[in-house]
């Protein structure tokens, strides 16, 4: 493991694999939302036969097909970059980690990519039930891909099912149904998914408000917007009962990043949740005594609510969790962060005792070892940490991106009820008003997903994964010069990606759905 390495280098690969994962998470979203809306309209075609329903999910499907194919190689290009730039991460943890995402290019991937071709280019050349079948395994691989990533990303979170090896240094995965089914895996699983929905029900009822504020595919667009309101709304609704399942898990799992979201420096009894809220520039440390906020509005209780189903609970802050002393939801005296750093020093020197006593044949060093290494294990990665300050991720970046999710995520449910009503009384081609919101909605969508991630991956900095491996033990040693090139190379490479990606579409786009002749 790395004990000395340049803040620079580690600032720069985070950055990299932070621009990589923004262009793959434009492209992902609208693979799971749009997939699941056009095999809708292909079931309607199989159960009615109407043409209309046949040339309109074809038309999706373009729509689809040319997002999929950009997201696949960045995608690729993430999956790689662990290799690369966290060489020690993958060291450290590739026996857990690397089993789902091989999970997901055995399985999920070839099962995707084996059903794609008939998806689209199976029309007219096997029977309609075979199609439909082959669209829905499509977008079922899709999801199931999404699936095994965001397993691997939730055990990050919250590893479970592992024990470490000292002999090599490594964990290795002790209970494989403990990593597939942990709580923050399956809700981060559909919480994830359901928002990629959000942004499919957006993408459709946007471009087919364009058709209508153009007055063109007037029927295409309104039996689209039927559906993709719809889909929309119940995506909305399902998304905000698993988004109070992500805040308990967080509570739960990582009470720091909680305490960032909230902007929470000193917590107690009866915590409020702030729903808006303007930080103060002029709190620069956690034991200062200036207000953390400007202005705020806060519910009152609710975080207590939100975070341990009990209006009156205890929810540490910031200051809290530095310092220690209180007690936790499970009885115990919580340590103070500097208690967690010399109980990690005990276990990483531990290992190296360890290893020598073995390498020498003194089986009693080495037992002593062991034990000390076993009794600490839980609080490693707090070894590699200099000061407990360090500890804090980016408070203001956490707080404002959980508010532009939340925030969006309640104008999503109130557009897909306005435009899912309007729609079914017919009455949607008549509030131009309408249309232009649902268009402008589809960067929201984007923004809602992207904001979503960063409180997901910023707030749980400094971990690598979770108390056991921070990013300064996890990177790759290399020059900060070749990660600086790749950054840039990788930015030019994927705007590129997006530029002629956007391209494609808006031609696609202006073109419109074939006619029933064609």
């Amino acid at each position: 493991m790395i004990e000395n390495i340049d803040t620079s280098l580690i600032d720069w690969s985070r950055a990299q694999f932070a621009l990589t994962a923004i262009y793959h998470w434009l492209f992902v979203p609208l693979t799971l939302g749009l997939g699941i809306i056009q095999a809708i309209m292909e079931t309607i075609y199989y159960k009615t036969g109407k043409t209309f329903w046949k040339t309109t999910a074809q038309f999706w499907m373009k729509i689809f097909g040319i997002n999929f194919a950009i997201g696949v190689a960045t995608g690729l290009i993430l999956e790689f970059e662990f290799g690369t730039n966290w060489s020690n991460y993958s060291w450290f943890v590739g026996d857990i980690f690397g089993a789902p995402l091989a999970i997901e290019g055995v399985v999920a991937f070839f099962m995707e990519a084996t059903f794609i071709a008939v998806m689209f280019f199976g029309w007219n050349k096997v029977s309609k039930g075979f199609h439909l079948a082959s669209t829905w395994l499509t977008i079922v691989g899709a999801t199931l891909s999404a699936l095994w990533i965001l397993v691997a990303n939730a055990w990050m979170q919250y590893p479970a099912g592992m024990t470490f090896n000292p002999d090599s240094v490594r964990n290795e995965m002790s209970d494989f149904w403990a990593v597939a089914l942990s709580p923050v895996a399956i809700n981060k699983f559909f919480h994830t998914v359901l928002s990629g929905w959000i942004v499919g029900g957006a993408v459709v009822v946007g471009i087919s408000s364009w058709y209508l504020l153009k007055k063109r595919n007037t029927a295409f667009a309104l039996g689209s917007i039927k559906i993709g309101a719809l889909f929309g709304l119940t995506a909305s609704l399902l998304t905000l009962w698993t988004g109070d399942g992500s805040a308990y898990q967080v509570a739960q799992k990582q009470p720091m990043k909680l305490a960032a979201m909230e902007g929470l420096y000193e917590g107690g009894n009866g915590i409020g949740l702030v729903g808006v809220g303007v930080l103060n520039p002029a709190k620069n440390n956690y034991d200062d005594a200036v207000n953390p906020f400007l202005f705020k509005i806060e519910l009152p209780k609710m975080l207590s609510f939100f975070a341990e189903r009990d209006l009156n609970a205890y929810v540490p802050g910031i200051s809290n969790l530095i310092d220690g002393g209180y007690r936790t939801s499970g009885g115990e005296i919580a340590l103070s962060a500097q208690e967690k750093i010399e109980k990690g020093k005990l276990a990483i020197q531990a290992l190296a005792n360890y290893r020598q006593a073995r390498k020498d044949g003194n089986e009693t060093v080495a037992l002593e070892s062991r034990a000390t290494l076993d009794e600490n294990f839980a609080y490693f990665g707090y070894g590699y940490i200099k000061n407990p300050t360090d500890l804090i991720p980016p408070i203001g970046l956490t707080f404002y991106s959980f508010r532009v999710m939340v925030i969006l995520g309640g104008f999503f449910i109130l557009l897909f009820l306005v435009a899912t009503i309007v729609s079914y009384k017919n009455n949607f081609g008549n509030k131009r008003w309408l249309q232009w919101i649902c268009l402008w909605t589809i960067p929201l969508a984007y923004l809602a997903g992207q904001a979503g991630w960063v409180v997901a991956e910023v707030g749980r900095q400094p971990w690598a994964i979770q108390d056991i491996l921070p990013t300064s033990a996890a990177v790759s040693k290399l020059s900060t010069s070749s990660v600086q090139i790749t950054f840039f190379l990788f930015l030019i490479l994927f705007t590129i990606l997006l530029i002629a990606e956007l391209g494609i579409m808006v031609k696609t786009i202006k073109k419109g759905p074939a006619s029933s002749e064609e």
